[in-house]
């Protein structure tokens, strides 16, 4: 036919130019085409079923290419910056020999220096002396969970579609072992291909004929997950690519080379199921082992975290954390304990990005998010087999295994919370995860938990940099904490949560109300045959279950308020009150404390990330991660407990709360993601007070992001961010929690000239009521204080303005002065500080005798001359009418008189000292004291004016000699 010569010309033409050949050219042809080519062609051409075959070959890796570079929606959290071939570094894989099997199942963290060379899967697939010609290689790549084993793989196939590695292999065909386990009905191997890969059902290579099997490589990836049995009476042989048989058949038979035997085979599997392929099927054992060396650890957070975007200065900043986690590496740390697992170094970047590169435009992303897609992207799918764990009856289908994990590790991590402990000895450990097994089947599912799982969440202590031996007497000093801190917390919160807390008596109703829910309309026949077999006083029970059905509720409710009350008591321990918040405890964690360690007021650990994980738990999203693991939390259970927690935290809120506990609870609303309760919470908040709380841009966020679920009349009486290291970058996070103030305290902190801009459209917003503004302390230049007084013309709400040691200068005050005049709100002024001379200071408080509502002006510590501060308490009341008197503060005395405000100023320079001018403050001191012996002699002094200046006196001489003493107490920052 026509139409098939000009498909054939088509295709050869494309061949002939090296060009990719398109799915359209030959997905009509469904047909054989060795009847239509003719055994002779052409010198220098090639059959048409060589060049169909490679094109079949070219479409299988661009299809197999866009698969496996599908990153997981848990990648995405990091900007999308990433690709498989950006991120990969190689852990390290060891060849192993058969024999050294039974040495392989313990801890992979306790693996030394290895004594052989690391190997590269391409070298593992390399003819040895034991190769026999004519049969393909099977390599059993084994490892625990979190080494790496599925990322190797994905990194193999893609490379393999690249053309950069196996290239003697002309197909490469990837399987997934939880996908095989699945099916059920029987299927040869080429249905199995073609299911997954449909445009290689009639592939030649496929076919059984001749040795053409040679080139195909398959790859199974999670064997564990196949129940594959090598009897020879449980499993037939099957030497035929095309006869049907059950999936798990069909690999036995590759693996035994009857089918396919010039085939070669890679199987990853967990090192529980080593076993399972018997020793005479396997060619090659190598051993993947994560990463043994801080260097590949840094390569990977070098992949991760330099991948960044958003400029020079977002890249400086992920260069400082990169030092940082490799100075804590080197100091064999107990991170670097946790990094071995390349899963921990991903754990790592993730919670770093999360506190460092949060974006207000990227989707909401919390820290109880990360640690759950974190464990579904290790333990989604996995089972543990037949049983549900210790203590619940046998089921017939396969248990989760993130559900065995909560109820032991999480029991574990619990009772730690509980009596504030970290680590456990390995009695405890034997005590806590298999003190309690009984059947063989629970005692096979502890051997596999052990095997795979444990060496996962939990690592030897490492104390002063080095790791505890274990000693051969009567005590062993080895002792195991969890492999990162916060993971003991997230587990116990998981454990409570999950209910798996719950007394005898509530696990009892629980089961008997599943029993009765089950059997429905049969209540009355159960009952009356369980009551012939149960104890009276279980049966008991029954009967008041079917009387009473609310008594189960109330039961159960009454656990979930105690999950409240739990939380609400966790969240304002008084012996916590006083540690950093969570998030710089967390980021300590992962860089380590260099210089002083922080002063803490408990003897032991606080745990406040366990409450915040409690309330990220019940969010939606983390629920339905939870639910594909195992783990179900019920939508009643989460009402419930959501309907406690916001009782019992208004009612803790009522009482004051110090800056780090109100960082935390900020934190907690953040994580529960529920903005109806935040809103009530706030409710009860009349002030947030963070002074002195290192703010960061992910604090900054999490600020706004809770307010901006109040309603937009909610406001705040004060917003104290007062010695927060606050940037003008933090400004723009936080203009939505700005709205919600009435007295806004940004004391003490970074921002300059540039920050006035925002200030100033924050001032000239109309949905912003802001009546207080105290700038004291910041860098904000002539130019700021221009930019930032353009807003009070406009402005009617202000009443309050501190501008105190911010650089003014005269300019700023002149422009002060001639704005003042278009302003009427305004009540108190605070320039001091500023290098203002005299006539700008005179000129200043001329505008405020004009204005209609000032009172008071703030010009202490300003180098006016003697003759200027007279004449500024002694100028007269203004031509104009309506002139008013104005309270100048700009000595400890007023006039000849001791000023009312002499404590507050030298209060204000005290508490300021260490970071002011010391010479220059001084020098004001000793003004002071001249205006104060110019005042003594005024006046005709009697005894208690005499006693009144000699106090002024002493306490400006206090002050000078504590400045010469260089010996000034911390700054906690002034409201004036």
């Amino acid at each position: 036919p026509s139409s098939l010569t000009l498909q054939l010309s088509q295709l050869l033409g494309a061949w002939r130019r090296k060009r990719r050949v398109e799915v359209s050219l030959y997905t009509a042809s469904g047909f054989h085409c060795r009847t239509f080519c003719s055994s002779s062609s052409e010198p220098g051409t090639q059959p048409f079923e060589v060049l169909l075959e490679h094109a079949t070959i070219e479409i299988h890796k661009k299809k197999v290419f866009l698969w496996f570079s599908h990153l997981p929606q848990e990648e995405k959290q990091f900007g999308g910056y990433f690709s498989p071939e950006t991120m990969h570094v190689d852990p390290l894989v060891l060849e192993r020999e058969a024999e050294e099997r039974a040495g392989v199942l313990s801890s992979p963290l306790q693996t030394q220096t290895p004594s052989t060379p690391s190997v590269t899967v391409e070298q593992l697939f390399e003819p040895t002396d034991t190769w026999i010609e004519g049969r393909g290689l099977n390599v059993l790549l084994y490892g625990a969970v979190g080494t790496g084993k599925s990322t190797v793989v994905r990194k193999l196939v893609l490379d393999w579609c690249a053309g950069r590695t196996l290239t003697h292999f002309k197909l490469l065909v990837p399987f997934s072992c939880e996908d095989l386990g699945q099916l059920s009905k029987v299927a040869s191997l080429r249905d199995l291909v073609s299911r997954k890969y449909r445009h290689l059902r009639k592939h030649p290579l496929l076919s059984g004929e001749g040795d053409q099997a040679k080139e195909v490589l398959f790859v199974f990836n999670g064997m564990e997950k196949m129940n594959l049995d090598f009897r020879i009476g449980a499993t037939e042989l099957c030497s035929d690519p095309d006869e049907a048989l059950p999936p798990g058949v069909v690999v036995v038979n590759l693996l035994r080379k009857y089918l396919l035997p010039e085939a070669s085979i890679l199987v990853t599997t967990r090192l529980s199921a080593l076993d399972r392929v018997p020793q005479k099927y396997v060619s090659r054992y190598a051993q993947i082992c994560g990463f043994n060396d801080p260097d590949r650890q840094r390569a990977y957070f070098n992949s991760r975290l330099l991948q960044q975007g958003g400029g020079s200065a977002r890249s400086h900043e992920a260069h400082a954390l990169i030092e940082l986690l490799y100075l804590n590496l080197q100091r064999e740390s107990q991170l670097a304990a946790a990094c071995f697992l390349p899963s921990y170094c991903w754990l790592t970047c993730a919670t770093l990005h999360f506190l460092h590169f949060t974006d207000a435009k990227a989707p909401i992303r919390t820290l109880t998010g990360i640690y759950t897609s974190f464990l579904r992207l290790n333990f989604g799918g996995e089972v543990l087999g037949t049983g549900a764990g210790t203590n619940v009856p046998i089921q017939n289908q396969p248990s989760s295994l993130m559900l065995y994990v909560v109820r032991t590790l999480g029991k574990l991590a619990f009772d730690g919370v509980t009596d504030k402990r970290t680590s456990f000895s390995e009695e405890e450990l034997e005590q806590w995860i298999g003190g309690k097994t009984k059947t063989d089947e629970e005692l096979r599912q502890l051997a596999m938990f052990r095997t795979d799982v444990l060496d996962f969440f939990l690592a030897p202590s490492v104390e002063g940099g080095r790791r505890l031996p274990a000693e051969n007497g009567e005590h062993d000093a080895r002792r195991y904490v969890f492999a990162v801190p916060a993971m003991q917390e997230y587990l116990a919160a998981l454990y409570v949560v999950l209910g798996e807390n719950k007394s005898a008596l509530e696990k009892l109703t629980t089961q008997v109300s599943a029993a009765i829910g089950q059997a429905s309309e049969d209540v009355n026949a159960l009952v009356n045959i369980l009551s012939k077999f149960i104890p009276l006083r279980i049966f008991a029970v029954f009967n008041l279950l079917k009387l009473f059905p609310k008594l189960f509720e109330k039961i159960s409710s009454r656990n979930k308020g105690s999950i409240a009350r739990t939380m609400a008591a966790e969240m304002f321990r008084t012996e916590d009150s006083y540690n950093e918040d969570v998030l710089d405890q967390v980021e300590q964690s992962l860089l380590g404390v260099h210089g002083p360690h922080p002063k803490q007021y408990c003897e032991g650990r606080p745990f406040e990330l366990y409450p915040i994980f409690m309330g990220g738990l019940l969010h939606y999203g983390n629920r339905v991660l939870l639910q594909q693991l195992g783990c179900s939390i019920q939508s009643t259970t989460v009402a419930q407990i959501t309907q406690a927690l916001r009782k019992y935290l208004v009612r803790e809120l009522s009482k004051p709360q110090p800056p780090e506990e109100l960082m935390d609870l900020l934190v907690l609303l953040y994580e529960f993601q529920n903005p109806r309760v935040t809103a009530e919470v706030l409710a009860s908040i009349r002030t947030i007070n963070l002074t002195n709380i290192r703010m960061t841009p992910l604090k900054c966020f999490v600020l706004s992001s809770v307010l901006s679920c109040t309603p937009a009349s909610y406001h705040l009486e004060e917003m104290n961010l007062s010695s927060c290291l606050l940037t003008h970058d933090m400004l723009q996070l936080l203009w939505p929690a700005f709205r919600h103030t009435h007295n806004l305290n940004l004391q003490y902190n970074s921002l300059g000239p540039e920050s006035c801009v925002l200030l100033r459209d924050l001032l000239l917003d109309p949905m912003s009521s802001i009546r207080s503004l105290q700038l004291c302390d910041n860098p904000l230049l002539e130019s700021g204080a221009c930019t930032l007084l353009e807003a009070l013309p406009e402005n009617q709400s202000l009443t309050h303005l501190s501008l105190m040691h911010t650089g003014l200068g005269d300019r700023g005050a002149l422009e002060l002065a001639e704005r003042l005049r278009q302003h009427t709100g305004l009540l108190e002024l605070n320039v001091a500080y500023n290098n203002i001379g005299d006539n700008a200071a005179l000129a200043l408080v001329d505008a405020c005798r004009e204005h209609p509502s000032i009172h008071t002006v703030h010009l202490y510590l300003n180098p006016l001359s003697d003759v200027g501060k007279q004449t500024l308490y002694v100028r007269g009341v203004p031509e104009s009418q309506g002139g008013r008197r104005v309270k100048v503060l700009a000595s400890v005395i007023e006039g000849a008189d001791i000023s009312e405000d002499w404590h507050p100023i030298l209060t204000v320079i005290r508490e300021n000292a260490s970071s002011w001018d010391r010479q220059r403050v001084q020098q004001q001191l000793k003004v002071f004291l001249r205006d104060l012996d110019w005042g003594r002699q005024q006046q005709q002094q009697s005894l208690w004016k005499r006693m009144h200046f000699r106090r002024v006196e002493m306490g400006v001489r206090k002050t000078l000699k504590m400045l010469e003493k260089d010996d000034p107490p911390p700054s906690s920052g002034v409201n004036q």
